[in-house]
């Protein structure tokens, strides 16, 4: 049995045995006789005390050990690992290539919590919750319109010319599959021979990079502008572009790093990825490139099926939080001026509504869609996330909220800025990081909602790295858990109430040119009708 098993089965048996000797107050005043003095009840309260103490002591050092024993395997791993492999001789170096993330079998920390009774409750308040979305929204058609059918055409607008998407997937696929494959593959090829290897090295870096420009740069954006598709199908293609890129880069990365340090012999055949590694790097929930990966041994293909019922769940969600909660109130707010006043209303009307999508954001996709192809390829390690809305610092909720995004972030890009700064300039390595991360994020929602807008990119640049080093890991008290779900509820808000206002300013007020400033300035803040 695995230590994590072990843990909830000694939770499980802990959990049982304290609430059959924790009774309450006047049961046990009824179990009493009505002539029991009181020196007796204070005896037995005293008794129940030094018993839960002492139940709690054996929970924690069982715990204790429990974890100790988990690291202790871990570390073995990773020794295993690092020593069996002659790549591995060099200790000297500072940052040698090979070192990176290390994948261990374990599950998704929802699906450990939602055994817990307490938990899974919460988990139906939320069911409720959607439920009372659906019988409210049919009531208000039903008062208004004299029907009991929901109108879904949101949904149809929004994932409109899904035909579109398919074919234009399609091509980025196949290149993403075929394309750095292949000219990786003849790289390592002819950088195997002798001579000339700077320059077989410098025309497959230049076919690359024109062919990455080209299918995975230049041609979604073209397919989104020319086509002109609707903010869902949009964020399709522009999310899937940047997975893509980032898959490629990381098996570009792995495979060249691999290449340079194992020369092989003479006479030996030259040690190249598999195509079939590749295809399962490309559809498995992680960035980070490995031959191979721990798996499990069947699929739980009832599991598959509810994880994408509770996607489909998610969408209807939204669907109600935006009919209900967005769309009235931002419809009559695109009618009046952009005020203080009027930003200030629209901000905490935003607030709830901003929360449950960054939530419903976080269930559907690091938990029921990561889970679902992972359970579909037998992937063994879950841990996409980590328990993120227990963070006391804005550093520790930006490692723990995405690990996938992070992982890549911190290997690729942290990690090797140090390697080329000589493990100086740390500071620098983390703005950089920022950076990107605003850039891309400012870069999918602009191409997303087809308007440039730059909410997303000032408030990771500007507001993330100030909290990131303000709050850091130094702040342990409960009371920076209050502080940092306050700070997501109004930056969620922020975000919501900003940009639709802008989406309603771009349908009430049509840009008239095509100028550069024209076009980067909001139409909110001088949309006046």
């Amino acid at each position: 049995m695995s230590a994590f098993g072990t843990s909830k089965t000694a939770v499980r048996r802990t959990r049982g045995r304290t609430e059959g000797q924790c009774p309450t107050e006047n049961g046990s005043i009824r179990q009493h006789d009505n002539h029991t003095n009181m020196s007796d009840i204070t005896l037995r309260k005293e008794d129940m005390e030094r018993m839960k103490a002492e139940l709690i002591q054996n929970v924690q050092s069982r715990l204790n050990e429990l974890l100790e024993r988990a690291l202790s395997d871990s570390m073995q791993s990773l020794y295993r690992n690092t020593h069996t492999h002659p790549d591995h001789t060099h200790t000297h170096d500072r940052h040698k290539l090979d070192q990176g993330k290390v994948f261990v079998a374990r599950c998704s920390l929802l699906d450990e919590l939602f055994e817990i009774s307490h938990i899974r409750t919460i988990y139906h308040m939320f069911i409720a919750a959607l439920l009372l979305f659906i019988i409210s929204t049919l009531a208000v058609d039903y008062i208004d319109q004299g029907r009991l059918v929901l109108d879904l055409d949101l949904f149809y607008y929004a994932f409109g010319q899904l035909g579109t998407v398919v074919w234009a997937w399609t091509l980025m696929f196949s290149y993403t599959l075929l394309g750095p494959y292949h000219v990786l593959s003849a790289w390592a090829s002819l950088n195997h021979g002798r001579g000339w290897r700077t320059c077989v090295s410098a025309v497959a870096a230049l076919t690359l990079c024109a062919a990455q420009t080209s299918m995975l740069g230049i041609f979604p954006v073209f397919v989104v502008l020319h086509y002109q598709l609707p903010a869902a199908s949009r964020f399709i293609i522009i999310l899937e572009q940047i997975r893509f890129v980032m898959k490629s880069y990381s098996f570009i990365r792995e495979t060249t790093a691999a290449v340079l340090r194992n020369t092989p012999q003479k006479g030996e055949p030259l040690r190249y990825p598999s195509l079939s590694s590749y295809l399962y790097f490309l559809f498995c929930p992680t960035l980070i490139y490995r031959e191979v990966y721990p798996r499990n041994t069947h699929i739980r293909w009832n599991y598959v099926g509810k994880n994408f019922l509770k996607i489909l769940a998610s969408l209807f969600y939204l669907y109600f939080i935006l009919v209900r909660l967005c769309i009235p109130v931002f419809r009559n707010k695109s009618n009046q001026p952009f005020s203080t006043r009027t930003f200030i209303l629209a901000l905490f009307h935003a607030a709830f509504p901003g929360m449950l999508i960054l939530m419903l954001g976080f269930y559907a996709f690091l938990h029921c869609w990561l889970n679902a192809f992972a359970e579909m390829l037998r992937f063994a390690d879950r841990m996409f996330y980590k328990d993120w809305w227990n963070s006391t610092s804005f550093a520790n909720y930006y490692r723990t909220w995405n690990i996938v995004v992070h992982d890549w972030l911190y290997y690729y890009g942290y990690r090797d800025f140090l390697w080329l700064t000589g493990h100086k300039l740390r500071s620098v390595a983390t703005l950089s990081v920022f950076a990107v991360s605003a850039l891309v994020h400012e870069y999918a929602f602009t191409l997303g909602f087809g308007f440039f807008y730059p909410v997303m990119f000032c408030t990771f640049a500007g507001i993330g790295v100030v909290f990131n080093f303000a709050m850091n890991d130094k702040r342990k008290s409960p009371v920076w858990n209050i502080i940092m779900w306050t700070c997501l509820f109004i930056g969620q808000g922020v975000h919501v109430c900003l940009y639709c206002v802008e989406w309603y300013a771009q349908i009430q007020c049509p840009r008239t040119g095509t100028s550069f400033w024209e076009l980067v300035t909001p139409r909110s803040w001088t949309c006046y009708q």
